[in-house]
C-alpha cells in the first residue's frame, strides 16, 4: 500500500530540498523546505549551479572549479553562501537565497553526469547527516514524455530525477507551479499526473500559504525567476493567460498553479519520464546532453549553446 508524503516522511532526521531544473527552482524548494520544518523536520535548501542565460551568459552548468567561496563535500556538491558566485562574477540564485534566509544552501553540479552526481549527493548527505532529499522542479517540465510541443528543457531534470532514482536515501518528488514554465500545457500536465495516479504514484499536495508567500515575496526580487513568482499570483488570486520570457510564451495561470503536488520519484522515473532511465549510466553532461539528442528530445544546454538566448535578449 502507498504511502502519503508525510508518512513517507515522518522518520527523516534531515531532509535535503533541491530546486532540480536550474535557475529559479530553489525559490520553488522553499515552500517545502519550510512544511518539513513545520512537520519537526531539520532541511537544506539547493540548487544547481546552473544559472539561466538572463542571469550567466555561459551555457551549461558551472563545474566546482569555476566558482568562487564555496565548501566542497564532494566532487560535485558544495555548500554556497551569499557570497558564492562562478569565477566571472555572476552570483548563483542559491547564494540569493542564502543571504536573504541567512543559511547556507547547497550546489550540485552535473557536469561529472548522473553518476557523478549519485555520487557527490550520497558522499556528501553521509557528511551531512542528510537522509531524504526531496527534489523540486517548478513548472513539471520533469513529468514531459518528450512529444509535448512545447518542451525545451529535459536534460537538468532528467538528470536529477535518474540521480534521485538511485540514491542511497529515500526520495519524493515535488512539482510546484503546474505549467508555469510554459512547456507543458495544463491538459498535458494533467494527463501526466492522472498516469502518476494510476500507479499509486501521487502522495500528496499543498497549497502555498500566507507564511510561505510572506518569504517567498522576500526571496523573489533578489532573484530572476518568472515561474516561482506566477506560483505566487496565483495563491493570490490571480487567473488567466500570461506571457512569459519576454512574450515568447504563454501559460494560463490557475488556483493549481499554487500548489505543490508530491510524487512518487520511482514511478515517474520508470513509467513517465521516457529518458531518465537511459541517463543513470552517464558519467559526464555531454554524454547525456548526447542520448537526448538521438532520442529527438530538446535540451537546454543545446538551447543554450545555440545563441537563441541572445536573441531573446534583444
Amino acid at each position: 500500500m502507498k504511502k502519503s508524503f508525510e508518512s513517507l516522511v515522518e522518520k527523516s532526521r534531515y531532509a535535503m530540498v533541491v530546486g532540480i531544473g536550474g535557475g529559479g527552482d530553489v525559490v520553488g524548494a522553499i515552500p517545502t523546505s519550510r512544511y518539513l520544518r513545520w512537520l519537526g523536520i531539520p532541511t537544506i535548501l539547493g540548487g544547481l549551479t546552473w544559472e539561466r542565460y538572463v542571469n550567466d551568459p555561459e551555457p551549461g552548468p558551472r563545474k566546482m572549479e569555476e566558482i568562487v567561496d564555496i565548501e566542497l563535500l564532494s566532487p560535485t556538491v558544495g555548500l554556497a553562501n551569499g557570497r558564492t558566485r562562478t569565477t566571472k562574477g555572476v552570483r548563483f540564485t542559491e547564494s540569493a537565497v542564502a543571504e536573504v534566509l541567512q543559511e547556507k544552501t547547497v550546489l550540485i553540479d552535473l557536469n561529472q553526469g548522473v553518476k557523478g552526481v549519485v555520487a557527490g549527493l550520497n558522499g556528501a548527505m553521509r557528511k551531512l547527516g542528510v537522509d531524504l532529499f526531496v527534489g523540486i522542479d517548478v513548472g513539471g517540465d520533469v513529468l514531459g514524455s518528450g512529444s509535448e510541443r512545447g518542451l525545451h528543457s529535459m536534460l537538468a531534470d532528467s538528470m536529477m530525477l535518474s540521480a534521485m532514482a538511485n540514491l542511497e536515501v529515500p526520495t519524493v518528488l515535488g512539482v510546484l507551479g503546474c505549467c508555469m514554465d510554459g512547456e507543458l500545457t495544463l491538459d498535458e500536465f494533467n494527463r501526466q499526473l492522472a498516469k502518476i495516479a494510476s500507479y499509486g504514484g501521487l502522495l500528496g499536495a499543498r497549497c502555498l500559504t500566507p507564511e510561505d508567500i510572506e518569504i517567498l515575496e522576500k526571496v523573489i526580487p533578489e532573484t530572476k525567476t518568472e515561474s516561482s513568482l506566477l506560483a505566487v499570483k496565483a495563491a493570490r488570486g490571480l487567473t488567466g493567460e500570461v506571457e512569459i520570457r519576454g512574450g515568447r510564451c504563454k501559460v494560463m495561470v490557475t488556483p493549481m498553479s499554487a500548489l505543490t503536488f508530491y510524487l512518487d520519484t520511482k514511478i515517474v522515473y520508470e513509467h513517465i519520464n521516457k529518458v531518465a532511465k537511459d541517463l543513470a549510466s552517464t558519467t559526464s553532461l555531454d554524454e547525456a546532453n548526447e542520448i537526448l539528442k538521438r532520442a529527438n528530445l530538446p535540451s537546454e544546454l543545446e538551447f543554450e549553446r545555440s545563441f537563441a538566448w541572445k536573441r531573446y535578449l534583444k
